[in-house]
């Protein structure tokens, strides 16, 4: 090659490589501009973002404050709730164990934990590793969260003792129902079959060795002086409130770490490397084997595709998987989760066919923001059609709302408001008792009726007549929007027999899952 021909070759190369960086710049101007308006839009505080391509971090930036109202700013290594997205984490640690022979995926749960028991005797008896994995139980939505939020003093123990008193709603391995306290189960498996708590094995075969240097298992475990730690904000009657620093401690391997966009940006080149990173010696080391991260990645629990899916976002298929869900996207498969604690949401997402991965984690509970923000990666970065995702969840939201509003206004309208309840109200006031959660104590004082879950300090309220034997409790802490009926049913002589409850408002988060209950009086001893 003569003089010539090497400048022109250098020069080739520096033009290629000017395209790209002048193509990557766009690209995250695109994205920040998403971002910015997304958090004016949904009324978010703080976000932090990161992106990976072909194994380089492309963007990892923070945007926005920690607190409404205060000037410390949102940096890449500001921690956040991440919630959910701590359940691919568990399910690494327990593929790493079957790289190790310790269990396999069909191993029964009953082999390791012999007091694990289902409502159903067959259930129990089958019930593998998988099943803890795939939401596939039979169980419904959010069962026995009661146990393990808001913050209560049950304990996984607790939790394995009441799984066998949940109602079951569906055949097991017939359909998908999202499921926490089997995660909670997957967490116990791990403490012994590691012997030390699941808190030091994700500390130790995670964090440790892929470097997150600030991630902690829980929020507990967060260092005094790191106050680069992101406050949870509620909207409540259109204002943002700081809710305390209540951080799924109880959800455990469910959903209690926190991290942030620079650590995670660690764990998600380990993802597209199917397990495999460069040690502090900077030698290739393994989470587990390429072949975990393939059973990781494959479809388990089928879940089902709108035709409006279809249409939008080209999508075919759609599963869980082992702590991911999985679909396709515009001719791509998608390895994602979300995670949502109060005040917080977060969102990952792995494109191996692109060699591209990102995360958001924000300090407000709008999940229409994360989701138009990584839709509009994913339009950069697959360079499809432009769209306005900002304005397509706000104009849904504004929908989903109108149409509660309109519900709950007729609901309001058939309301007997001249009916009174068949019992003097003193009546009502007794301790009560749930096969699974525990004791619920109702009290009377100065012509009031107060309800107190005794096993969680924060659900505690007041209870207003609705209509004939139904009250409303309305909780002390309004951010919890979650307020509930109590319908007292009474047997042919007049006593009440048994208590149950429900949420007025379909958007309470399904973790209230009061509708589980059945709350009898307690027997005096």
């Amino acid at each position: 090659m003569n003089l010539i021909q090497k400048t022109l070759t250098v020069l080739v190369l520096f033009s290629s490589l000017t395209a790209q960086a002048s193509s990557l710049k766009e690209k995250n101007n695109n994205i920040e501009a998403t971002i910015e308006k997304a958090m004016k839009t949904f009324q978010v505080p703080g976000v932090a973002v990161a992106i990976i391509k072909d194994n380089n971090v492309v963007m990892s930036k923070g945007f926005g404050v920690i607190e409404e109202g205060e000037s410390d700013k949102v940096t890449p290594d500001t921690l956040f709730g991440i919630a959910s997205n701590t359940k691919a984490m568990t399910t690494a640690l327990l593929a790493s164990l079957v790289d190790e022979g310790k269990l396999t995926w069909e191993t029964k749960v009953i082999d390791i934990i012999p007091e694990f028991q289902m409502p159903d005797a067959y259930v129990t008896r089958e019930f593998t590793i998988i099943d803890l994995l795939s939401h596939n139980s039979g169980l419904g939505k959010g069962a026995g969260d009661l146990m393990i939020w808001p913050q209560t003093t049950l304990t996984n123990a607790d939790v394995i003792q009441g799984l066998k008193h949940l109602p079951q709603v569906s055949s097991f391995r017939s359909e998908f129902a999202y499921d926490n306290l089997m995660y909670v189960i997957a967490g116990e498996i791990i403490a012994k079959l590691t012997s030390m708590t699941w808190q030091e094995a994700i500390q130790t075969r995670i964090f440790t060795p892929l470097g997150m240097s600030n991630t902690r298992p829980t929020f507990s475990l967060i260092p005094k002086n790191n106050h680069n730690v992101a406050r949870a904000h509620v909207p409540v009657n259109g204002e943002l409130t700081v809710v305390g620093g209540n951080f799924l401690e109880k959800f455990t391997s469910a959903g209690a770490v926190a991290s942030s966009v620079n650590d995670m940006t660690l764990w998600l080149k380990a993802q597209l490397n199917k397990g495999a990173y460069t040690n502090i010696a900077n030698q290739e080391a393994r989470l587990f084997s390429a072949e975990q991260s393939t059973a990781m990645w494959q479809a388990r629990t089928i879940l089902p595709v709108s035709a409006a899916e279809t249409k939008q976002d080209k999508t075919h298929f759609a599963a869980y998987g082992l702590g991911w869900f999985l679909k396709d996207y515009h001719g791509v498969k998608l390895i994602h989760h979300s995670g949502g604690i109060l005040g917080m949401v977060s969102k990952v997402v792995v494109v191996p066919e692109e060699n591209l991965a990102m995360v958001i984690l924000t300090n407000q509970q709008s999940g229409d923001a994360f989701n138009a923000i990584y839709l509009d990666i994913l339009n950069e970065y697959l360079e499809l059609t432009p769209k306005d995702w900002v304005t397509y969840f706000h104009d849904k939201r504004q929908a989903k709302k109108a149409k509660e509003t309109v519900r709950l206004a007729k609901a309001a309208d058939v309301v007997d408001k001249n009916s009174s309840h068949s019992l003097r109200l003193k009546a009502y006031a007794q301790m009560y008792t749930d096969n699974w959660y525990g004791d619920i104590n109702i009290t009377y004082k100065n012509n009031q009726l107060n309800m107190q879950f005794t096993n969680t300090p924060e659900l505690k309220g007041k209870l207003e007549h609705y209509q004939y034997n139904t009250f409303i409790v309305r909780w002390d802490d309004r951010s919890l929007e979650a307020d509930a009926f109590v319908n007292f049913h009474l047997n042919e002589v007049g006593e009440i027999e048994y208590v149950t409850m429900k949420a007025v408002s379909h958007a309470t988060d399904f973790s209230f899952d009061f509708h589980d209950l059945k709350l009898r009086p307690k027997v005096k001893k």
